[in-house]
C-alpha cells in the first residue's frame, strides 16, 4: 500500500501530538512529579498551592503550600519529611511598582535523631528525625529577613497507635490531632503557622488521564473514576495571615471600597531551592554548599503539567515569575495544546472522553477561538473597543496581540495577569447580547505582573462551606448563578454571588481545578461574558453545548476525607497502620 508524503507527514504529526498529550497528562496531578528533574527530588517538589479567604475568619487569608508527592502513610522505616537542606518559600506580590516579592516567608528545617540505637522512627517516647523549623519574613524583596518563628515543631508522621498513643513505647499523645494542635504557632508578627504531614487534599483520576486522556466522569457506573491521591499524604506549610498584613497599604477588609476593590488583589507563588553543589562522601555523608538555586515553583495549578511542553518544564521550574521570565511561555497559553483535542478540525476525535468540550468556532456568527484562528482580533481598532480592556490604550496590545493568538483574550489573563473588572470581563447578564457592553461584575483579581501566580482578591467574602450554593466549580459556578439565578440576574449591579471566592480567584481546598481548567480551555469563560457557543441564540444563550461543558467533570469531584473547619483546614494525615476494610487481602 502506498502512502503519500502528505499523509505520512500528517500521520507523523498525529503520533507526535499523541506523545505530547501523553507527556502533558502523565503529570496532571497538579504539581506532583511534574518535571523530569524535580521528579527525582521529592523533598523539594511543590505539589499544590492554595490561597483563600479563611472560611471561619473574614479578616484573614490562608495560604497553603504542599510539598512531597505520593507519601504512602505506611512508607517506613524512612518516612518522608521536610528536607533539612531545602529552602522553602512562599512569595506574595501586592504592588505593581516593585520588581519582585513584596512579602516573602522562608522556611528551613532541622532534624535530629533522639535515639540512634533503634531502626524505629518512634520508640520509648523518643523520635528519630524529630523536626523543627525556622520561619523568616522579608518585606524588602528578599534583601533582609527577620525570624518570626524561631523553633517551630513539626509533628511526626502518623505511623500507628503504638507509636503515637502508646504508653511507654510511644509518644503517649491523647490522639494524633493533639500533636497537630500543639504544633500551631503564632508568629511574633501575628500570623498563625503550621508545618507538618497532612492528607493530600488534591483529587484527580490519574489512571484515566494516563490512558491518553481517558477521563472518567463522576457517576460513570461502567468504569468508575479512581481518586489517585486517595489515602496519600503530603507535607504542608500553612499560614493564616490578617488581610491588613497582606494589603499593600495595611488596610483591612472593612476599609475596602467594595467586594471587588482592586487595591486588595495579591499574587501568590511558592518555591523550593537547593544549594548548587551536592557532595557524596565515602562515609555515606552528604554535604551541600554554594548559593541556593530554585528547583521547583508553583503558582496556578496545572501550568507546568498541562501547558508547558516537556522540554521546557525544568527551565520553567528554575525561573521566577518576575523580570519578564514568563513571557517566553505565553505562546503556550494563547494557543494551548489541550485545545487541539477539543477541536474536530484538529484532533478532537482522538480523545472521546473530551467530546463534551468543544471550543467556539462561530460564536455570535463571527468569532473563532480555535488554535491559530483570529478570535476577537478582527475588532482591533474598532470604536467598539474604546474604554474596554481590549482597547490598545488600556490592555489591547496584550489581550489582542496578533491575528493568530485567540486565547490571549481569556486564558492568558487568567494565568498571567488576573482578570480586571472591565468590559468585556463581566457576565453576560445585562449586556443585551453585546459582549463588549458592561455586564454584571463577578471578578477582579487583576495584578498585571505578567507572570504565573495564584491571584486573589481579598475583599471578596468567603462562601460558607455549608451554603447550599457552595460549589467545587468555583468562579464558573458563580458565573452560572449570575446568569441564570433570579436572585442574582435581575440587574447588572455588583453584588456578592456565592463562589466568587473560588478558583481562579484564589484557590480553595475544595475547588475542582482540573475540571475548571478543562472547561476554561473549552471556552467557558468566553461564554460567561457573552461570547456564547456556536449553537446559542439570543433567545436561548444557555445552549446544549454550554450545558455539556458545565456538566462535564474530569473524575473525582471532592477529596477523599473531610476537611477541617479551622486552621490549618487540611485533614490530619492518614495513619500507616490503618486501612479501609475493602483493602484487606
Amino acid at each position: 500500500m502506498q502512502v503519500s508524503m502528505m499523509n505520512l507527514c500528517r500521520l507523523r504529526y498525529c503520533i507526535l501530538s499523541f506523545v505530547t498529550l501523553l507527556c502533558s497528562l502523565a503529570s496532571y496531578a497538579s504539581s506532583h512529579r511534574e518535571a523530569p528533574l524535580i521528579s527525582n527530588d521529592p523533598l523539594a517538589d511543590n505539589t499544590d498551592l492554595y490561597a483563600f479567604k479563611s472560611p471561619d475568619d473574614p479578616n484573614s487569608i490562608t495560604i497553603i503550600a504542599n510539598y512531597i508527592p505520593f507519601e504512602s502513610p505506611d512508607g517506613g522505616p524512612n518516612y518522608y519529611n521536610f528536607g533539612p537542606n531545602v529552602r522553602y518559600e512562599i512569595h506574595i506580590k501586592n504592588k505593581t511598582t516593585t520588581a519582585g516579592d513584596d512579602i516573602t516567608y522562608r522556611f528551613t528545617f532541622s532534624s535530629i535523631n533522639e535515639d540512634p540505637t533503634t531502626f524505629f522512627n518512634i520508640r520509648l517516647g523518643k523520635q528519630n528525625l524529630k523536626t523543627t523549623y525556622k520561619c523568616e519574613k522579608s518585606m524588602d524583596g528578599g534583601m533582609t529577613f527577620s525570624t518570626i518563628v524561631a523553633e517551630g515543631i513539626v509533628p511526626p508522621n502518623n505511623i500507628g497507635p503504638r507509636s503515637i498513643e502508646g504508653k511507654t513505647v510511644g509518644l503517649e499523645a491523647p490522639d494524633y490531632n493533639s500533636l497537630v494542635e500543639g504544633a500551631i504557632n503564632t508568629a511574633t508578627s501575628g500570623e498563625k503557622v503550621f508545618c507538618g504531614p497532612v492528607d493530600d487534599p488534591f483529587f484527580v483520576d490519574l489512571a484515566g488521564a494516563f490512558d491518553v486522556g481517558n477521563f472518567r466522569p463522576e457517576g460513570n457506573t461502567t468504569n468508575a473514576p479512581k481518586g489517585t491521591l486517595n489515602r496519600f499524604n503530603v507535607h504542608t506549610i500553612a499560614l493564616k495571615i490578617p488581610v491588613s498584613m497582606l494589603q499593600k497599604e495595611g488596610r483591612g477588609v472593612s476599609q475596602a471600597e467594595n467586594i471587588l476593590d482592586a487595591d486588595f488583589v495579591i499574587g501568590v507563588w511558592a518555591s523550593a531551592s537547593r544549594q548548587m553543589i551536592k557532595t557524596l562522601g565515602t562515609d555515606g555523608e552528604v554535604g551541600y554548599e554554594g548559593k541556593y538555586v530554585q528547583v521547583s515553583r508553583l503558582g496556578m495549578p496545572l501550568t507546568n503539567e498541562a501547558v508547558i511542553p516537556i522540554g521546557m518544564k525544568d527551565l520553567w521550574n528554575s525561573l521566577t515569575p518576575y523580570e519578564g521570565h514568563d513571557l517566553q511561555f505565553a505562546k503556550y497559553f494563547v494557543n494551548p495544546e489541550l485545545a487541539l483535542y477539543m477541536d474536530d478540525s484538529k484532533f478532537g476525535a482522538a480523545v472521546p472522553s473530551l467530546n463534551a468540550l468543544r471550543i467556539q468556532s462561530n460564536s455570535l456568527g463571527a468569532f473563532d477561538f480555535r488554535n491559530g484562528r483570529s478570535g476577537l482580533f478582527g475588532l482591533k481598532g474598532s470604536s467598539a473597543l474604546v474604554g474596554t480592556a481590549l482597547d490598545d490604550a488600556i490592555f489591547g496590545t496584550l489581550l489582542l496581540p496578533d491575528i493568530a493568538s485567540p486565547r490571549a483574550v481569556d486564558l492568558l489573563p487568567i494565568f498571567y495577569t488576573g482578570v480586571p473588572n472591565l468590559a468585556p470581563y463581566q457576565l453576560a447578564t445585562g449586556k443585551n447580547n453585546n459582549p463588549l457592553a458592561k455586564g454584571k461584575p463577578f471578578i477582579n483579581n487583576f495584578l498585571p505582573t505578567l507572570g504565573d501566580m495564584l491571584r486573589l482578591n481579598m475583599a471578596v467574602p468567603a462562601t460558607p462551606r455549608d451554603d447550599s450554593k457552595f460549589s467545587s466549580l468555583g468562579l464558573v459556578q458563580a458565573a452560572v448563578l449570575g446568569i441564570t439565578d433570579p436572585a442574582y440576574n435581575a440587574n447588572k449591579d455588583l453584588q456578592w454571588i456565592p463562589n466568587m471566592d473560588g478558583f481562579p480567584n484564589g484557590r480553595r481546598l475544595e475547588d475542582d481545578v482540573t475540571t475548571i481548567e478543562l472547561q476554561a480551555v473549552s471556552g467557558i469563560v468566553l461564554a460567561a461574558i457573552g461570547l456564547f457557543y456556536d449553537d446559542a441564540t439570543p433567545e436561548a444563550p444557555v445552549s446544549p453545548q454550554l450545558l455539556r461543558v458545565l456538566t462535564f467533570n474530569s473524575g473525582p469531584t471532592k477529596n477523599d476525607t473531610s476537611l477541617k473547619g479551622t486552621f490549618p483546614y487540611v485533614a490530619n494525615p492518614w495513619r500507616g497502620f490503618d486501612y479501609p476494610e475493602k483493602a484487606r487481602f
